[in-house]
């Protein structure tokens, strides 16, 4: 797995126009372009805004790198101006490298599905656009199925507490576009930057909480 995930991550990294091979994390330090730390695993979530998103990830015990992005659309180099125009199909997401020696996958799923509405379509809160969509992009088959199972227990939790479907996408991995450099880690560069994001205070069920 960790061979499949750093070829993929590569292939994308190819793509971004502007210089990620030279840029740090702001918060962690550690390069935002792989090769990754050894034995480290990869992630994918769109839940809205990235800059908010990105912030929760990077403050999970067990991330090592987070960096924000375009994925899930059908324009070969997006940039932040195409896709708020919603032409170009992506979204925003988060790619999250994690040890999974400290850190399940399963548990990122739990932050994943407390930390935004998963109900809204597309939109989050005042954002709104398909850009804004909810959607998990699964790097190989067992996290298809962690993500899957985890939609079914998340959706009996919201229906018992008044919420509606969940529409969020879970579909196999697609090309992660590196966002520009100004989005990266853009909370911490701006600590009263706009964060719209917000959970529906449901919490993940615990009978199937990692």
């Amino acid at each position: 797995m960790k061979k499949k995930t750093t070829v993929t991550v590569q292939h994308l990294l190819v793509r971004a126009p502007w210089p990620v091979a030279e840029m740090l994390h702001a918060v962690h330090g550690t390069p935002l372009a792989p090769p990754f730390p050894d034995n480290t695993e990869l992630a994918i979530f769109g839940m809205g805004c990235f800059w908010g998103a990105e912030r929760g990830f990077w403050k999970t015990p067990g991330v090592v790198l987070t960096a924000v992005g375009y994925a899930g659309g059908h324009t070969p180099q997006p940039d932040y101006h195409e896709i708020c125009t919603g032409q170009s199909g992506h979204a925003e997401v988060v790619l999250v490298v994690y040890d999974p020696q400290s850190l399940s996958y399963e548990a990122l799923l739990r932050g994943f599905w407390e930390g935004h509405n998963p109900t809204q379509g597309m939109r989050q809160g005042n954002d709104v656009g398909d850009q804004y969509r909810s959607i998990i992009l699964c790097i190989d088959e067992a996290q298809q199925v962690a993500a899957q199972d985890s939609r079914l227990h998340y959706q009996a939790s919201l229906r018992v507490a008044g919420h509606g479907d969940i529409t969020t996408d879970i579909i196999p991995a697609m090309p992660f576009h590196y966002a520009e450099p100004e989005h990266q880690q853009y909370l911490h560069k701006n600590p009263l930057g706009y964060c719209g994001l917000g959970g529906t205070g449901t919490p993940y069920p615990e009978a199937s909480a990692p």
